[in-house]
């Protein structure tokens, strides 16, 4: 099977090392190369100014039309903060067995706590959260398993508990997904 890539739509900037971290976590958990493209979409019609935030279902629909060829996933990550009508905020969004996701650091940063800046939590987090997005575009649903990748996560304090990676159940659900699907 010729396999096809996971864009990673880069919409803002981010550090070289931040996006060189979460292509490398995505390849080594799906299995396929993942190529960066730099995002030329104009978010600014998706900024609610009595929310003070972007709307992740038009920002989902529109990385959703726009082509990337060569891809069979689509990924766009955000620093700007996120929400869908019925939620205060997200951390990402995917559709399910679908091709495209969104994900934003926005509400991952230590500081929006009151806590000191910690890179490396907030990349683990990024991680995790890009991760868990493309699980959903794989076919999975949310797990009970409390360290599954796959475990909703309202709060930073969800994604710190858990690993970057799927628990058994998940990690061979998505195997029989990929290999049917």
């Amino acid at each position: 099977m010729d396999k096809q890539n996971i864009i990673l739509i880069v919409c803002g900037h981010f550090e070289k090392s931040l996006t060189a971290r979460i292509e490398k976590d995505i390849e080594r958990t799906f299995h396929y190369p993942v190529s960066g493209s730099k995002c030329n979409l104009e978010i600014s019609r998706f900024y609610n100014p009595g929310r003070r935030q972007y709307d992740a279902n038009d920002l989902l629909e529109v990385v959703s039309n726009s082509c990337f060829p060569g891809s069979f996933k689509t990924m766009g990550i955000f620093r700007v903060d996120l929400y869908i009508p019925i939620l205060t905020y997200i951390f990402g969004q995917a559709e399910l067995n679908g091709n495209t996701g969104i994900a934003s650091m926005y509400r991952l940063r230590n500081e929006l706590y009151g806590l000191e800046p910690d890179n490396r939590q907030l990349t683990e987090r990024f991680s995790k959260v890009v991760i868990h997005e493309l699980g959903h575009m794989f076919g999975l649903i949310h797990c009970n398993y409390p360290v599954c990748i796959m475990r909703s996560s309202t709060y930073v304090e969800d994604l710190d508990q858990k690993e970057i990676r799927f628990c058994h159940t998940c990690q061979e659900e998505l195997a029989l997904k990929m290999r049917t699907g």
